[in-house]
């Protein structure tokens, strides 16, 4: 006589869920939602090489940390709930209180945020270099505090070129760690743990999750580096959900022949933008007027749909004009998606310690899975616009009242 047959109608509904003696294959795997883990013994729920709970992640999680740990080259791969906790997660699991972290001027704007704010009150202070600094130029400063290389190459919004093999071993000779922001690679084009930096950090939001509809973050690392991870994510209690995580290794399955249409388009659109007469020069380190071109070239595969360009000199409110009324370009944060988007970038550089001087606006382009002769006909009719109102004259504000 079982359990079942034996008890309340109201205890069969909870206990009478028998589970399949054996799961049926398909082609993704099954996804295993549970907070509580049964496990088989006492011995066993104190067993520290067990998972005992399930905020660590069950089957799903695992997967997508297996296939992610094994496209960065690494030892081990850790996911968060967003790009920016992969960030500050890294951050919190390498640094303590009196350390410094060299970081380059082009980093996301909120890491910089969270460097001035949580990692200040916590005593870890922050200096910025140049991302036209060398090895040579950055080793001059590090001092006995410092004690994490923070990088990005190319930048996200001026896309600088860094050559970060020659960094990392500079920062190897010193005993620092370095990181780097690789989400613009999204670990196909660029492998930063193959030529000797420690954690490789993407937005998985971005490229790899690629439909702008999930949030989740990956430090990939090895070394000593993953250790301090694994112990730092175990104790702060990140997690991700099951539903997100296959999400992202449903975007795994088309991340190459995905980021091979974005880059084919993202460079020509380049090439088209190059040559328009609005347009002052094009940011794009697969062209061969890039100043990073010949790093780009030595060091990474291909390219992604994040381009940039900086327009003639043009008021802001010219610039404005011409993104708002963009059909198929949307104005919005982020990028990496199925979807192409266009922003003025120029408010996002005040916060620079180097300041650049640009002839004209900068201007941010993501280029999407949509036609490439539809989307720079958006542009052209576009630049149309920007044209007729850097011409226009100034019009009067009519005084209140």
């Amino acid at each position: 006589m079982t359990l079942c047959s034996m008890v309340h109608e109201q205890t069969r509904l909870i206990h009478g869920d028998t589970p399949c003696d054996a799961l049926q294959r398909t082609p993704g795997p099954p996804i295993q939602r549970g907070s509580t883990v049964l496990l088989p013994s006492c011995e066993a729920l104190y067993d520290g090489g067990k998972v005992t709970y399930g905020r660590v992640g069950l089957s799903t999680q695992r997967t997508l940390r297996d296939a992610l740990r094994d496209l960065e080259n690494a030892d081990e791969a850790f996911i968060y709930p967003s790009g920016l906790t992969a960030i500050t997660g890294t951050l919190l699991a390498l640094l303590s209180a009196g350390d410094e972290v060299l970081a380059c001027d082009t980093v996301y704007n909120p890491t910089r945020r969270f460097l001035a704010g949580t990692l200040a009150r916590y005593g870890v202070t922050a200096r910025y270099f140049d991302p036209a600094d060398d090895a040579e130029a950055i080793r001059a400063m590090i001092t006995p505090k410092t004690r994490v290389i923070f990088l990005e190459s190319p930048g996200s919004l001026s896309f600088e070129m860094q050559d970060i093999p020659a960094i990392a071993a500079m920062a190897k000779e010193a005993g620092i760690m370095t990181v780097i922001d690789n989400t613009w690679s999204a670990g196909v084009l660029f492998k930063p743990l193959d030529h000797g930096v420690d954690v490789s950090i993407q937005s998985l939001t971005k490229y790899v999750c690629g439909h702008s509809d999930v949030f989740m973050g990956l430090a990939a690392a090895k070394g000593h580096a993953a250790e301090l991870l694994a112990a730092s994510s175990y104790e702060t209690g990140w997690a991700v959900s099951p539903d997100d995580a296959y999400m992202a290794i449903r975007g795994l399955r088309t991340l190459h022949t995905r980021l091979a249409q974005h880059g084919a388009a993202a460079l020509q659109v380049a090439k088209w933008l190059e040559a328009q007469p609005e347009v002052h020069s094009v940011m794009c380190p697969a062209l061969p007027s890039d100043p990073g071109h010949a790093i780009w070239k030595r060091d990474f595969t291909g390219i992604c749909g994040l381009i940039g360009a900086v327009l003639q000199p043009a008021p802001e409110t010219a610039v404005a004009a011409m993104v708002e009324q963009l059909k198929l370009f949307g104005l919005g944060f982020s990028w990496g998606g199925y979807e192409s988007l266009a922003i003025p970038v120029d408010p996002q550089l005040k916060a620079r310690t180097h300041k650049l001087s640009y002839p004209g606006p900068l201007l941010r382009l993501h280029i999407g899975l949509e036609r490439v002769d539809d989307l720079i006909a958006d542009l052209r009719q576009g630049l149309d616009t920007l044209s007729q109102d850097t011409a226009a004259p100034p019009r009067k504000l009519r005084a209140a009242g």
